[in-house]
């Protein structure tokens, strides 16, 4: 596309080629001696931004000499590379949007090959062919080609992934609104997902013997149940646990995605017992305790691979490698968070308090156990009070009020994770991830995560995704192609309470 300066300074479509021409000609021809300095703009009018982007970025070579262009120097992508880490945050934004509105596609060639592509409808197939290969072509944006690039040179291929991190960031805050950007976002995403297929992982296990760089990294890394010391981190990956990380070549020493694994005698049903103790820190392995795999902990470390699909693969190839070292191993489990449970509780009391149907969520005498705990009067009044209990996690202190909440929130928490959907797939996130990969959504656990942190998100419920090796492809496809949530009879006995209780 061309740039703007330089139409205004250049009028008149050949003249202003012949002009691009001599700048690129003149761009080559400079040799770069280490790296530049942009505190002075090149001309007035434009600034340092504009300038190293014309000067790195080629235009993009002609369909008939796509194979035959020589690649541009190796200086043009660290220069790139040393100059966007220079820019604060606001700068990276400006600079990201000029990078995507200034050199994508040329909007104008893509017409062109578009109504050629039309006009050859009425020929042979091989001329067809060819029209619609020259209009795929013409779809490429010219940056890139300079994405291409980076990504040969050391160290390139973080720096691609840390810069669709701050892309994804400009989207996710809205900070430039602009469709450009989205494109951007695609075009790193699809190089991304070619470069970290899953023929190109290496699967590592972590141990206490590992790099101490690597578990320091392990350690921060971890999303689901923090770290708290060296000693916990040596727990993780010690007797009857296993943790696996997938890592690339061209990021070495860097974990892509991780993940935890507790060898037990059956599927767990609490999160306390295997982050939390530490009697077997320094025991042997007794291979007849250990019937079960239980996955209770998964992160993606690089924002900037969001989107890019790992941990399925992580999760199917460690099975493989448990199955290898434990043959009698037959029982394949998560041990799951439930994120987002209680924040969308809380929506859901607020709206049946509005609706006046506050009623339909609990039976009589819940209610009457609620008001009794909290000293509220009957309707409104005590189910703000529940609300209160809710956001403040007080009711876990009362035993007798425990009690009597958990068939409320289990039915409850059933029906958000079978129940709410998002174009017709879980809402939740973990959930829609394991079912994707063909687990069964088999166990809800009450206590299964005492932290503040459980509490807060999903009020100490955690839930099995049960993998049964056989019915997995299965699950998947009925999940993905039907949208159909595979159950064992605990989930759907809970989710038939709530129906009848909502009248749903």
């Amino acid at each position: 596309m061309i740039l703007r300066h330089i139409i205004a300074c250049f009028t008149g479509g050949v003249k202003g080629c012949r002009r691009r021409a001599v700048l690129g000609a003149v761009a080559q021809a400079r040799s770069i001696s280490g790296l530049r300095l942009f505190s002075t703009p090149a001309c007035s009018g434009v600034t340092a931004m504009d300038e190293i982007l014309t000067r790195v970025i080629a235009p993009l070579p002609t369909y008939e000499t796509r194979d035959k262009s020589p690649p541009p120097p190796e200086s043009s992508s660290v220069e790139f590379m040393h100059f966007y880490r220079s820019l604060d945050k606001g700068q990276k934004t400006e600079f990201l949007g000029k990078l995507s509105r200034d050199f994508g596609v040329d909007h104008n060639s893509v017409s062109e090959f578009a109504l050629k592509v039309l006009d050859t409808q009425l020929r042979d197939l091989a001329t067809i062919l060819q029209a619609e290969d020259r209009l795929r072509y013409s779809l490429t944006p010219r940056y890139k080609q300079l994405l291409n690039h980076i990504s040969r040179v050391e160290g390139g291929v973080k720096f691609l992934v840390d810069l669709r991190a701050d892309v994804l960031e400009i989207i996710s805050f809205k900070t430039k609104e602009s469709p450009h950007i989205r494109d951007l976002n695609g075009t790193l995403k699809s190089l991304l997902s070619e470069w970290f297929s899953v023929g190109l992982l290496q699967l590592e296990r972590i141990t206490w013997r590992s790099p101490c760089e690597i578990l320091q990294k392990i350690s921060q890394y971890e999303a689901v149940h923090p770290v708290r010391n060296w000693t916990d981190i040596k727990r993780r990956v010690g007797p009857y646990r296993r943790c696996y990380a997938f890592t690339h070549a061209a990021m070495p020493g860097e974990p892509l995605v991780v993940l935890h694994v507790a060898l037990t005698e059956e599927i767990s049903d609490n999160i306390q017992s295997i982050v939390r103790e530490f009697a077997t820190l320094d025991s042997e392995e007794d291979v007849n305790k250990i019937n079960a795999a239980i996955f209770y902990s998964i992160s993606s470390t690089q924002a900037g691979l969001q989107g890019v699909e790992l941990g399925n693969y992580l999760i199917k190839r460690v099975v493989r490698e448990l199955q290898s070292e434990f043959p009698h191993m037959g029982q394949f489990s998560s041990l799951s968070p439930i994120p987002g449970f209680s924040s969308w509780l809380q929506s859901m009391l607020s709206q049946y308090r509005k609706e006046g149907r506050g009623s339909e969520l609990l039976c009589e005498q819940e209610w009457r156990e609620v008001e009794k705990a909290t000293d509220s009067a009957p309707g409104a009044p005590a189910l703000d009070a529940l609300r209160k209990l809710i956001s403040t996690s007080e009711w876990v202190r009362s035993e007798r009020l425990a009690h009597g909440l958990e068939p409320v929130l289990m039915r409850l928490c059933a029906w958000y994770l079978y129940g709410e959907k998002r174009r017709g797939y879980a809402l939740n996130p973990v959930a829609n991830f394991h079912l994707q990969n063909g687990a069964t959504m088999w166990r809800l656990n009450w206590h299964a995560d005492m932290s503040p942190r459980g509490l807060a998100n999903s009020c100490g419920i955690m839930v099995n995704y049960r993998y049964f090796l056989n019915k997995t492809p299965k699950n998947s496809a009925l999940y993905l192609q039907n949208k159909l949530i595979t159950t064992s009879e605990q989930v759907l006995g809970l989710v038939s309470q709530f129906q009848r209780n909502s009248k749903l």
